[in-house]
Order: structure tokens, then sequence, then C-alpha cells
């Protein structure tokens, strides 16, 4: 057996489709956000997702990190970087639901809130916002001064 191959890394990012929204606020955002959770399941299960800007703001693309059960959602934060470096992200907000309706971040919000802050920190990302939303309302890290 010869294990002298290197295997060949492969990396795909197309803007097929790409909408040029601009997003100026958390609202702006909660809208884009609120187009791709399934809302059959938004008061049933947790889902959280990543959305990518370019420099002026406006949406490279969006990408589900997780999907789990009912009152939480692994996200690895390596899965949002990645994203964030193929499409040349300059910045990035993050949004899950609470299936409970209770818009409170809880401890573990807050600490995956840190470590995807700190991960774009060190890439020159941005992390403009976390958004925690429920069928009928949201609220935003940012705007809370929380970020």
């Amino acid at each position: 057996m010869k294990f002298n191959i290197v295997n060949e890394i492969k990396l795909s990012y197309s803007r097929k489709g790409n909408s040029e929204r601009l997003i100026t606020n958390s609202n702006d955002a909660v809208k884009v956000f609120r187009e791709h959770f399934d809302s059959d399941e938004i008061d049933y299960r947790e889902s959280f997702y990543t959305l990518y800007l370019n420099q002026a703001n406006k949406v490279l693309g969006i990408r589900k990190i997780s999907e789990s059960g009912i009152s939480s959602s692994l996200v690895d934060v390596r899965i949002i970087m990645q994203a964030a470096l193929l499409c040349n992200a300059s910045c990035i907000i993050i949004a899950h639901n609470h299936p409970s309706g209770n818009l409170k971040p809880s401890v573990e919000d807050v600490k995956v809130t840190q470590n995807i802050k700190e991960a774009s920190k060190l890439l020159n990302i941005q992390l403009l916002d976390h958004c925690i939303l429920t069928s009928t309302e949201y609220t935003s890290f940012a705007d809370d001064g929380k970020l």
C-alpha cells in the first residue's frame, strides 16, 4: 500500500440567487431569518442559523448550523467560521429560536455567543448580533447592549 497520496480538498461557494439585501438593523435580519426558519416547527424544536454579510452589510448567504431538540441546539463554532471564510464574509449575525416562547437568553446562549465572538474576532470577522426568535417576537443581543 502507498500512503504518500495527499487528499485534495475542494470548497465551493456560489452567488447564484444572491438577493443583495441590505441589513441595517435587527429587524432587517430577523425578516431574513424568518424566511428560513420552518414556521411549522419554530414552536417545536430549536434551530440555529448564521447570516453572512459583506463589508456593506449586504447578505452573501445564510446557513443552517444545527437543528436539535426542544430546549437546546448544538453549535459548532468551526462550522460557522468555515462558511464565513468560504464566502468572504466581513460580518455575521447569528440566530436561533426558543420553542418555549421565552425570549430571555440562557446561560448557554450567552456562552455560545461569547465563543463565536472570540472566534470571529480572531478571523477579523465582526459578530453584529445574536437574535432569539419565537413565532411572534424576537430579542436582539445588540439592541439590548449584550454584545
